[in-house]
């Protein structure tokens, strides 16, 4: 076992390279006998070294209490059995090791602090490594399940949870997971090395630090609002659930455990590659891409977690406001899988381009076009009909959001024609045009419960509310200009994202053009006004009763810079697509449980920014907790040149969703009126 042996005692450093075939030949010949149905052979490390006399415990999570299934203890070589389980049920099952001794640590004190963790789903493999790096994956995955030793909460969101820590971390091995060394992820944001330094925190309470370090540790880990940790699984859970309450802290700990040589060689940490500078917050992001993604525009998930979006243009073509050719309805499975056809995705029923309608029912995907035309399909990607069984077929301008109300309610924003489409029950044969006063270029919906539509104005600085049995009584809310994304949270609070401030000097936008020309128009625009120093925009809360509490809006400071999506997640909390800020802000809603003392409603928490993400639209929070971002612009210059630089023709739409794992309190789905908690 030399390769695993990391001595403290001198300059040798254990770097994470251990082959994948040695770990399988000694896992064989541990386990050669076993039924890979009803035992789990494994190895517990800590720094490399083998973690002797742990307890490692294997249960059984769902959404009451998890069960006890298997127990071991490590022999000198780390090595642990666990046999003759079921694993037949319907839960996810994860493993904890505890109370072991590291071989060759400055201090044992810490052992009995000392907890690691493997997140292993509903078939667990029959071989597995214990050690830091797959206690953070598992802790971030899994973090708003997370209570103490205890994993428990709703089927779908833990199994996505387990679906999703492979990506980080793969159990088998201990090493970085397949989609983590992707080159989309392992060389564009700084995942890998958050990880790596969280890893590294782990080893060092293990190892080389003494109880003054473990015990600030500890008290950096807490999350925002929440109590001291006890142990490293509930730390690492602690910072995944707020990882921006205390990243200098945590930093300046990895720094004191592992000094950086006066030559600026490389540390002597475990794990490498680390983080070279202090972190705004240890996040864990990955993007995922392919099945015809490009340019997403509204994300939404069905009842079973997969993701869904219409994409404004196809991969690969050299597409912007001038030129485009319209992209199709792209499907992500809950771990980031691309289940469409690449390159164009789901197409049919004369769809050419799909801007912020995209929606789900609870047996149909809804997507609407730049063109006028509105698509139905299975949970299949299966077109349900034809455009001629639409009543209003040839009536309908540029349509874009379509807002799914709590009795199956279809409606559907024409943005050219200022005119809504309503379907009762999602019937389309039923369906109607209804005029509403006041409508500019309509483009989300919500639908409360009430039963009122909800209804955000591009063209204006409006919202406008009005009951479902009587679109005359209609209701007028000014918020900031060119008004966008709604979403509304468990109290019926509508919250809105404006592009601009109420002084921004708007483009003039002719009445019934189309929609890319309305992008190209307020997009020149945009360049020529809007930076960093200079940012536009806010959020609107709009309460039942049409009062606000910030009439002016929510900007904080400067960080609000053209939003555009919005979503509310278990908490009531406000996630924003913050377009021109390149960020998935975080806002403080109606409730301010789970933050800090002083918080209110309104209040920025945290951007949330990162290497692969570009100029967002929507952000949607799934069962799991997890946040996903749409990037839909990549290079303006490509979006709006009449003839750009040929070597930027393909950099327009954005690519790529971004998953920022465990920072939202889990929904359920699909997404039908408020939001509601998982």
């Amino acid at each position: 076992m030399k390769n695993f042996t990391r001595v403290f005692s001198n300059t040798k450093v254990f770097i994470y390279g251990v082959s994948t075939g040695l770990i399988f030949l000694f896992l064989f010949a541990f386990s050669h006998s076993a039924k890979a149905e009803s035992v789990i052979a494994g190895a517990v490390f800590g720094s490399g070294s083998p973690v002797s006399g742990a307890t490692v415990t294997l249960y059984s999570a769902s959404e009451s209490a998890p069960v006890m299934v298997g127990q071991s203890i490590t022999n000198d070589e780390g090595k642990f059995e666990i046999s003759n389980f079921n694993n037949t049920g319907e839960g996810v099952f994860y493993l904890i090791a505890k109370n072991g001794k590291i071989t060759g640590a400055i201090d044992q004190s810490s052992e009995n602090s000392l907890t690691l963790m493997s997140l292993l789903g509903s078939q667990p493999p029959s071989n597995i490594i214990i050690n830091e790096l797959t206690t953070v994956a598992s802790a971030f995955t899994a973090a708003r399940f997370i209570n103490g030793e205890s994993v428990s909460g709703n089927l779908l969101g833990l199994k996505i949870a387990a679906g999703n820590t492979p990506n980080l971390v793969d159990p088998v091995t201990g090493k970085w997971g397949k989609v983590l060394l992707d080159p989309l992820n392992s060389t564009q944001n700084t995942t890998l090395v958050n990880l790596n330094t969280l890893g590294n925190l782990i080893s060092a309470y293990g190892t080389v630090s003494d109880a003054n370090w473990r015990s600030r540790f500890l008290k950096a880990s807490a999350p925002a609002g929440g109590t001291e940790p006890g142990n490293t699984l509930e730390a690492i859970a602690g910072i995944a659930l707020s990882s921006y309450s205390d990243p200098g802290t945590l930093y300046t700990l990895f720094d004191e455990a592992y000094p950086q040589p006066k030559d600026g060689a490389r540390r002597e940490a475990p794990f490498l590659p680390y983080l070279a500078y202090s972190p705004d917050d240890f996040a864990l992001m990955l993007v995922y891409a392919g099945g015809g993604l490009f340019s997403p525009g509204k994300l939404v998930f069905d009842a079973e977690g997969n993701l869904w979006s219409g994409c404004n243009w196809m991969p690969g073509s050299q597409s912007g406001v001038v030129k485009n050719i319209g992209g199709g309805t792209v499907k992500f499975a809950p771990n980031g899988e691309a289940l469409s056809p690449h390159i164009t995705g789901y197409t049919g029923m004369g769809i050419d381009g799909v801007g912020w309608g995209t929606a789900v029912t609870k047996d149909k995907v809804w997507v609407t076009s730049f063109n006028g035309s509105i698509g139905i399909m299975d949970f299949n990607g299966k077109q349900i009909g034809t455009e001629a069984d639409f009543p209003m077929a040839g009536k309908m301008g540029g349509l874009m959001g379509i807002g799914v109300a709590k009795n199956g309610d279809v409606w559907i924003a024409d943005g050219t024609k200022n005119q809504l489409i309503m379907f009762p029950g999602g019937n389309v044969k039923n369906g109607k045009i209804v005029n509403v006063d006041g409508l500019r270029s309509p483009f989300g919906i919500a639908i409360d419960s009430q039963d009122r539509v909800w209804v955000s104005n591009t063209q204006s600085n409006t919202v406008v509310r009005f009951p479902v049995n009587d679109p005359t009584k209609v209701e007028t809310f000014n918020v900031g200009i060119s008004a966008r994304g709604v979403a509304l949270d468990s109290k019926g609070n509508l919250w809105v994202a404006s592009n601009f401030d109420l002084d921004f000097p708007m483009a003039e936008l002719p009445a019934g053009i189309s929609i890319m020309r309305q992008f190209q128009l307020g997009g020149e625009n945009m360049m020529k006004h809007v930076s960093d120093e200079n940012p536009t925009g806010m959020v609107n809360m709009i309460r039942p009763d049409g009062t606000q509490p910030m009439p002016s809006g929510f900007k904080g400071g400067k960080i609000i810079n053209m939003p555009w999506g919005v979503s509310i997640d278990g908490n009531d909390d406000v996630w924003v697509g913050n377009f021109f800020g390149k960020g998935v802000v975080l806002m403080s809603g109606v409730g301010t449980e789970g933050h800090s003392p002083g918080v209110n409603a309104g209040d920025v928490i945290h951007e949330f920014q990162c290497g692969s993400i570009q100029m967002l639209t929507d952000v949607a929070v799934d069962p799991a907790g997890n946040i996903w971002a749409a990037n839909n612009w990549n290079n303006p210059n490509a979006v709006l040149g009449n003839d750009p630089p040929r070597p930027i023709t393909t950099y327009g739409g954005g690519s790529g969703l971004v998953v920022i794992y465990g920072a939202a309190a889990p929904v359920k789905t699909p997404l039908m009126g408020a939001v509601e908690k998982q």
